[in-house]
């Protein structure tokens, strides 16, 4: 521990005194970039921009500056100041603070040899000697708008299996936007395949069969989901794995081939299963129906108690599209708590799942936790129905759900102690990012919407909170902001009182007090 310790106030020292002047792209932006960016955004990539020359870095400097300052990229939504992951796909605040000085110091390219290889785009797999190597039917991809398509691949299995590690590769990167794998030994998904003409079956949400069990999600940037050795997902023999792609709209004859590549054993495996242990059905959600009337906004809680001691690996939260934040943690019966994940600003288009750097013990009688909110007013930017509609449970494009995922297994002694990722944490502190500034707050009080105006805004997204006296954030967001530059919050659900605004934009954060009448 102290010799990490070490490791990590050198590298803050290193980081120091090589960024003291003006960072250049050849030994400081590129490498940066190219491990944390590059995945997505290169030739050929599902990002709509290449950041692998610095030709393209330079023409999108500033929005790569200010997504960067801003945690919007890389894609990582969940708050990693209430929990660390395996993994992490973050910047740390010394290489945003390299960004930032490169782009207002002029971008200087730097001497060109000392520059990293640039990458390429990956294609291959990272499973060695998989048992199956599945690829869906040559899909031709032209939709107007979100596809969510399942594609049903036999296993052939004769024998039950244990799943061990698992991986997707996106046939056509430019058009897979995430995918979800299910293991179905029903004939219900074959049904549907046989009924639709095209490769495959529309089917938003779920498979449209109720045995279809959840084993894995793909999303840019994923690399293979191996499980810890000695576990694994148990396969019944004669199934299908089921993938259900997302192609995003605007795609016109794109052929994408995607694969989903699994290894297996037929040694025994203590048994991993993937369940929605927090969910929208009675009695886990505590204050449902899960229905949100048009123009309103609101919160849901679900609870779960558990009979026995579990060890979890990996949370996986999943909302539609009002969602606006999801939250999950547990109440041991010590009364201490437990944090799984906390995705303040949720966006359905960047859902994922998130392992632990260590598997996770629960005690048996700890009481799960789940708290959502739902935006459904004309302030969110990503509400399907204009003007909005009453919104409830389903799995339609324009219905919602509330569900936390998790990977787990019955505890065994000691399994707090089995190291998913050891290296060593990215230091992420807001605090030393952001600057604070005040807010201009208009009407003050306000009854249905308040509006922060700033001549410093820019075009792009504002992201806002409104924190009661208590320090609790009672409702969060994300909108464009207007060509007025101001940012709309709308308050008309809470009750009169103080509160504090909160609106981040870039680098800065703005702060104001509020009266609510």
């Amino acid at each position: 521990m102290l010799m990490k310790k070490f490791i990590l106030v050198l590298s803050l020292v290193l980081t120091t005194q090589l960024f003291a002047q003006t960072p250049n792209w050849s030994e400081h932006i590129a490498p940066i970039l190219y491990k944390n960016c590059t995945n997505c955004h290169i030739d050929g990539g599902i990002a709509p921009f290449s950041l692998v020359s610095y030709e393209n870095v330079k023409t999108y400097s500033y929005g790569v500056k200010n997504s960067t300052a801003s945690r919007r990229m890389p894609p990582w939504p969940a708050d990693v100041q209430y929990q660390r992951y395996a993994h992490e796909r973050i910047l740390s605040n010394e290489e945003i603070s390299a960004i930032a000085g490169w782009v207002d110091g002029g971008m200087p390219k730097g001497d060109t040899t000392k520059a990293p290889a640039k990458p390429v785009l990956k294609t291959g797999g990272g499973i060695n000697n998989p048992t199956l190597n599945l690829k869906i039917p040559d899909y031709s991809v032209k939709t107007t708008s979100d596809e969510y398509r399942c594609f049903v691949l036999p296993t052939g299995f004769t024998q039950d299996q244990f799943l061990t590690a698992i991986e997707v590769i996106p046939g056509n990167l430019r058009v897979v936007h995430h995918a979800l794998i299910f293991h179905d030994t029903s004939a219900k998904p074959l049904q549907l395949d046989a009924a639709d003409p095209k490769p495959g079956y529309l089917s938003f949400g779920g498979t449209g069969s109720s045995a279809s069990d959840l084993i894995g999600i793909w999303v840019p940037g994923s690399e293979p989901y191996f499980f810890p050795t000695g576990f694994g997902i148990k396969l019944p023999k004669k199934g299908h794995i089921i993938l259900q792609i997302h192609y995003p709209g605007g795609v016109n004859n794109v052929v994408d081939s995607t694969r989903v590549i699994l290894k297996t054993t037929t040694i025994n495996q203590r048994q991993v299963a993937i369940q929605p242990a927090l969910n929208h059905n009675a009695p886990n959600l505590q204050n449902g129906p899960l229905y949100i009337p048009a123009n309103q906004i609101k919160s849901f809680n679900n609870k779960y108690d558990l009979p026995v001691d579990i060890s979890v690996f990996t949370v996986g939260p999943h909302m539609h599209l009002i969602g606006s934040s999801i939250k999950a943690f547990g109440v041991t019966p010590n009364k201490d708590i437990i944090r799984f994940v906390d995705i303040p600003k949720w966006d359905f288009h960047w859902q994922r799942s998130y392992t632990f750097r260590n598997v996770v013990k629960i005690p048996g009688g700890t009481s799960l936790r789940g708290q959502a909110s739902y935006n459904n007013t004309s302030s969110n930017p990503f509400n399907p129905s204009n003007p909005p509609q009453a919104v409830s449970l389903g799995e339609g494009t324009n219905d919602e759900m509330f569900l936390v995922y998790f990977w787990f297994t019955l505890y065994q002694p000691g399994d707090e102690n089995i190291i998913i990722d050891n290296t060593v944490l990215k230091n992420v502190s807001k605090t030393s990012v952001l600057k604070t500034e005040t807010a201009n707050i208009y009407p003050n009080p306000a009854s249905d919407f308040a509006w922060v105006s700033d001549t410093r805004f820019t075009e792009g997204l504002c992201e806002w909170s409104i924190i009661d006296i208590t320090g609790k954030t009672l409702l969060s967001g994300t909108q464009l902001m207007n060509s007025g530059r101001r940012c709309q919050i709308p308050v008309s659900q809470l009750p009169a009182g103080a509160y504090q605004i909160l609106v981040e934009q870039g680098n800065t954060r703005y702060s104001g007090r509020l009266l609510k009448q």
